[in-house]
């Protein structure tokens, strides 16, 4: 046993590697042929910078941009907390609740054909510059994939498996935590990592709109004074940000529900033996 993990344990990180080659490769590429076109085509830095000046011009503004990249990862999470508290919230109600189910699914569909653009300079209006408006903002752009995820998740939960439950005594709430809460939560984390990377995003334009700190503001600042390469730096740390609280719902998942990355570490072996074949 003791040999077999180990070995196993490589063999998945080989495929991690070689899963994420290509996207490596092509990341590469483009970025070799942007600093190439840079200079060959002598345009002018106000206009495109090469990627060799975003990271110099960064690094040398590095301590603003991090100060601005702390306001928005606070931003980012205290607005996520708030849209995942009532994702569960709600989803475990209209689980619980075929009433509920009917009154406020439509309504979170609804709340998607609301654009982000132009709610967002309200929110400012109607309620300033402060911490709450750039929560709404996260809370509309997050809210829905989360509550989807979970209540489809509790849906799809094996109905066999509930009524044999129920047939020993079990209660409602006893289905509810043995069945459909597992079945649901590799959906879940699935939305989890969509709901993350909206939130930065979301935490972003609302800084962009209107704040007095944050990477968003700070881009529409050095836009304003033309330094392109320093809004293409706060850009690539926003990517940042989210590249890492994209990767830190796998560990959370691997710590809360680990038969879901087993059973998606077998789909990919499977999917890889197909191709083979």
């Amino acid at each position: 046993m003791t040999t077999e993990r180990p070995e196993a344990r490589r063999t998945a990180a080989r495929r991690r590697v070689n899963h994420m080659m290509p996207a490596i490769i092509v990341a590469v590429v483009l970025v070799a042929a942007w600093q190439l076109y840079v200079m060959i085509s002598g345009i002018r830095p106000q206009v495109l910078p090469s990627p060799a000046r975003v990271l110099h011009q960064g690094w040398a503004h590095r301590t603003d941009i991090a100060g601005h990249a702390v306001a928005t990862l606070q931003v980012t999470i205290v607005g996520f907390a708030v849209s995942l508290t009532l994702a569960w919230v709600l989803a475990i109600s209209v689980d619980f609740s075929p009433w509920l189910r009917r009154a406020f699914v439509p309504l979170f569909v609804a709340s998607q054909t609301v654009p982000i653009v132009a709610i967002a300079p309200l929110m400012i209006i109607w309620f300033g510059f402060g911490l709450l408006p750039k929560i709404l903002v996260i809370a509309l752009a997050t809210f829905f994939p989360m509550a989807i995820g979970l209540i489809e998740g509790f849906a799809a939960a094996d109905r066999e498996a509930g009524a044999l439950l129920r047939s020993m005594g079990a209660t409602r709430w006893q289905v509810f935590r043995y069945v459909r809460l597992p079945s649901a939560l590799p959906r879940f984390f699935t939305s989890l990592r969509i709901g993350i990377t909206y939130a930065v995003v979301g935490a972003v334009f609302a800084e962009y709109v209107g704040a007095t700190s944050g990477l968003g503001i700070y881009m529409a600042m050095q836009k304003n004074s033309f330094r392109t390469d320093l809004v293409l730096a706060a850009v690539l740390v926003t990517a940042a940000v989210s590249l890492v609280l994209y990767l830190l719902t796998y560990v959370a998942e691997r710590i809360v529900a680990p038969w879901a990355l087993t059973t998606e570490n077998r789909a990919a072996e499977n999917r890889t033996a197909g191709s083979r074949a």
